[in-house]
């Protein structure tokens, strides 16, 4: 979610207790620890002791790692001095397609997300893409030039592309089609059908699934998952949005990633701590090594 939006949030107080912890590792893919800890406020400093609390409450569960993902560019360089000060932690850096369509893709902006994801600890560009619920249509053309602009950066840089589709499914295949998709593209919070799952999968892209999977009104999500090879699935939290069952309506965090890891173990008929391996495994390849 942009940072925008999540200034319109309602503060829930604190994430709900921790779950029973995974039997072996897994990985958040897509988190906004900035988000999660200065509640919802981005002119709200974000204090480093709390940061390292929470990486550690997920870490008590089994997910010792987390990809942190900014929104615009101050909450991008946060990610990047974030994922650089600490061992657990990548990042992700992009300016978001609804602040790209309220103009804030500008040339300097793009040059300094640019700049940032050629950085070590920095191996991802995202989260772009298009949005067609929140931002209406007088800002599509921004946002699809800002995607396109996202897609060259990433594949300059050499660095997974993480994808935001909201509401834009076709438009979000036309760009990667005609753009040229980088080797690893991660659909973050996938939210299409079992159809679109299929068209996804065909061209060889990830698709992460967060707390939405567990909702009661998600079957095509459920649908979407047992489609997807093994291969090609991420969890993540979106943190602190999509709070999965049984906590949905409070704030999310990365230590509930475990709800989701054992929602899509069910959907998918794999043992919980196969599962964890594999989507560990293919954190791995997607964003390198911690």
């Amino acid at each position: 979610m942009s940072r925008s939006a999540a200034s319109r949030a309602n503060r829930r107080g604190e994430p709900p207790p921790s779950p029973e912890p995974l039997p072996a590792p897994a990985v958040d893919s897509h988190t906004h620890l900035d988000i999660v800890l200065s509640g919802f406020r981005s002119d709200e400093p974000v204090d480093d002791d709390a940061v390292d609390a929470e990486i550690a409450a997920a870490a008590a569960v089994g997910v010792p790692r987390l990809v942190q993902v900014g929104v615009d560019v101050p909450s991008s360089r946060w990610s990047a001095g974030l994922a650089a000060r600490h061992g657990n932690v990548l990042a992700a850096v992009a300016v978001h397609p609804n602040e790209a369509g309220a103009g804030a893709a500008t040339d300097d902006a793009l040059a300094e997300i640019d700049r940032l994801a050629a950085l070590p600890r920095v191996r991802a560009v995202g989260e772009t893409g298009l949005d067609r619920y929140r931002t209406g249509p007088e800002g599509w053309a921004a946002q699809e030039a800002s995607f396109r602009a996202h897609v060259r950066i990433a594949k300059d840089r050499g660095v997974a592309l993480v994808v935001h589709d909201r509401d834009a499914h076709e438009e979000i295949l036309r760009v990667l089609d005609d753009e040229g998709a980088p080797e690893h593209t991660v659909f973050h919070c996938f939210s299409g059908d079992a159809a679109f799952a299929r068209a996804c999968v065909e061209r060889g892209h990830v698709l992460s699934f967060a707390g939405t999977l567990t909702f009661g009104n998600a079957g095509y999500l459920r649908e979407a998952a047992a489609l997807t090879p093994l291969d090609q699935l991420l969890v993540e939290t979106d943190s602190p949005f999509l709070t999965p069952v049984p906590h949905r309506g409070r704030p999310n965090a990365s230590r509930l990633v475990p709800h989701t890891v054992r929602a899509l173990a069910e959907v998918t008929g794999v043992e919980v701590a196969q599962l964890c391996d594999a989507l560990t495994r293919n954190a791995e390849r997607v964003f390198g090594s911690w």
